[in-house]
């Protein structure tokens, strides 16, 4: 058997939580150690990743924790070394468009998180980039691999639900102020000069949830709040969080058949959870309805759909949850950040586009934007179509006022 080709990957911000722990240890590293994966044509690929953040100390400990031989603190070098073929960033939103701009121009193959960029102009500039210099781009597009949204995506595409009426989605969890208990988010979250931001965080989730489950999204209407105005950092100094901590969303969406679906998100750090898992959402549609979470789903088809009666002087004697049917897996669902990374090496290797490329990510940073404008001018406003045409990029003016967006309380 001939040797597996070796992807060798700069993997930037791997120090950081998300970096760390979904993409090192649960993607990269898994893929590594099982001698990569076999493509279509019975070749094999596999990977060698290659440390990069600010910090040798912690550098240098993961490394040797991991049996990594390389690490970096100079993100230049890799991006100009030729035996680099891939750049991953999951380092702070604010230094992400340079990143990747930087890779690409060198012919770098780049896979990141997101957002992509701070602005829809960047956003779009960097898909335009993308797309001149020829190199495979994806986009953590992790939510619609998770097993809870596959078994939805699989209830959407057999058309259990008929027409689909409304989408409804819980996202979030009570994240400490730092005083007491230390916060399990990085202080720069809550801060808007450092790219802090709930909605400029999750709405370029919701934009791909909705596109892949139901189709685009027309219109915003949303609500931006700081509900906890001061927080405590990492050294223990109190500081003001000058970003939304949470947010309030209506998204008109238009399913492939034309249909309108109302669909209604709330996102938020200063909630406690009372749910099965941190974040769910209902479909509901003519012939059944269905909710899903990261990796349970369940569902009530019309039928089965019981009948009940509003009577405030009587107490509840039926369990509601009771009433619903899990939806099985019928097939091996691997975690989902590593199901995307084996697909996008593949794209790589085959020298095709990512299914969820960088103007895919800009339609995400457009629907943060335009979230914040509504936020601000407190009204519905509509979405336009993007491309990466000259017109495209003029209309990403369209935008909000930064200040005024960041000073939302």
């Amino acid at each position: 058997m001939s040797q597996p080709r070796v992807l060798r990957i700069a993997m930037n911000g791997v120090t950081g939580r998300m970096g760390y722990r979904q993409h090192l240890l649960r993607s990269i590293l898994p893929i590594r150690d099982q001698g990569g994966i076999t493509l279509p044509d019975g070749s094999r690929v596999t990977v060698e990743p290659i440390l990069v953040g600010r910090s040798a100390a912690k550098l240098e400990e993961l490394a040797r924790r991991h049996g990594v031989e390389r690490w970096s603190t100079d993100l230049d070098a890799l991006i100009a070394d030729p035996t680099v073929d891939i750049v991953f960033d999951a380092s702070m939103t604010s230094l992400r468009a340079s990143t990747l701009r930087k890779a690409m121009s060198a012919g770098k193959h780049v896979f990141t998180e997101k957002p992509t960029a701070e602005t829809l102009r960047e956003a779009v500039e960097l898909a335009r980039v993308g797309r001149e210099s020829g190199v495979t781009a994806g986009v953590v597009h992790d939510k619609l691999y998770l097993p809870g949204l596959v078994k939805l995506r699989r209830l959407v595409d057999e058309g259990f639900f008929g027409r689909i009426l409304s989408v409804r989605g819980e996202f979030g969890y009570w994240v400490f102020e730092g005083e007491h208990q230390e916060a399990q988010r990085p202080s720069w979250n809550y801060r808007r000069e450092d790219g802090g931001s709930m909605t400029t965080d999750m709405y370029c989730h919701w934009n791909y949830v909705l596109e892949g489950i139901v189709g685009p999204v027309r219109s915003v209407t949303s609500k931006a709040v700081t509900h906890i105005p001061a927080r405590w950092d990492e050294q223990g100094h109190e500081y003001p969080a000058t970003a939304d901590d949470a947010a309030y969303g209506v998204f008109e969406c238009e399913t492939p058949a034309g249909d309108p679906v109302i669909a209604q998100i709330n996102s938020s750090w200063a909630v406690r959870v009372y749910r099965d898992e941190l974040v769910e959402f209902q479909v509901d549609g003519t012939h059944g309805s269905a909710v899903a979470g990261l990796t349970k789903c369940v569902a009530q088809q019309r039928a089965h759909t019981p009948k009940p009666v509003w009577n405030p002087d009587l107490p509840v004697t039926e369990s509601f949850r009771d009433q619903w049917l899990e939806v099985p897996a019928n097939a091996e669902l691997d975690n989902g950040f590593k199901a995307q990374w084996e697909e996008f090496l593949a794209d790589v290797v085959a020298g095709r586009e990512h299914r969820f490329g960088l103007l895919s990510a800009a339609r995400g940073v457009q629907l943060a934007e335009l979230g914040l404008q509504s936020s601000a001018e407190r009204r519905t406003i509509d979405i336009p179509e993007l491309d990466l045409t000259a017109e495209a990029g003029r209309g990403a003016d369209r935008t909000a006022d930064p200040e005024a967006a960041g000073a939302l309380r």
